[in-house]
Formats: C-alpha cells, structure tokens, sequence
C-alpha cells in the first residue's frame, strides 16, 4: 500500500488541495518500506490524481477534500480516506496497526465557485 498525507508541518493539512507537501509512506503488512515528503505541485484540477496515478499511490488520507478532487481520484482507482486529523506521525501508527477509521470530510460545500456560492476558505472545524 502507497500512501499520500497531506503535510502542513508534520500535522495533517486541513486543506488537501492547498497544503505545502505530501508525506508519500508505503506499507506492507506491519512494516514501514519508505517515507519520504515532497513539496506540493500546487493547486489545479486533476494535478495531484495524475501525479499520484504515476507515483503509484494507491491511498490518500485528508481530513478533507472537495466533491470534484474526489471524483477525480475515483476515477484514477485511487482510495480516499477521510476525517483524519493530528499529526503525519499518528496517522501513518493507525495505518499500519490498522485502526485507522473513516469519517466525514472536513471540507463542506461552498468554498470555492459553485454550489450557488463563493467563497475562498472551506469551513474546517
């Protein structure tokens, strides 16, 4: 399993798309084979599920992510975990003891064009 985190710092990014770096870990079974961080390419639709198509990611862990970012990784095969938060640290210890859970993305509908609304930030808790 290959992994991609959205890093702000070693906490997880609360804005997927805008974050400063990717912490890009791979996972078999219980053991750790590579972590590496790379900086983010930037913002534009469709970058980062190529990019990670290429890198072979498989996995992405956000606390949150936009309706399109997500159809646009479903569309690469690539998994999306939400509703993660804390530290890159925690979060790569609940994968690989396998407790890390689901949840509701932390991103709701409206930032951004559409929706019948602008705004520039997402409402993150």
């Amino acid at each position: 399993m290959k992994i991609a985190i959205p890093d702000d710092n070693g906490a997880i990014s609360s804005h997927f798309g805008r974050c400063p770096g990717f912490t890009i870990v791979e996972i078999k079974g219980k053991k750790i084979l590579s972590r590496e961080l790379i900086d983010s390419p930037g913002h534009s639709p469709g970058m980062l599920p190529d990019l990670f198509s290429k890198l072979k990611i498989d996995t992405v862990v956000a606390g949150g992510m936009g309706m399109r970012a997500q159809e646009l990784f479903e569309q690469k095969n690539i998994d999306i975990i939400l509703g993660a938060d804390g530290s890159v640290d925690d979060i790569i210890k609940n994968i690989v003891e396998g407790t890390l859970k689901r949840g509701e993305s932390s991103c709701s509908p409206g930032s951004g064009k559409g929706y019948g609304l602008e705004k520039p930030e997402c409402d993150h808790s």
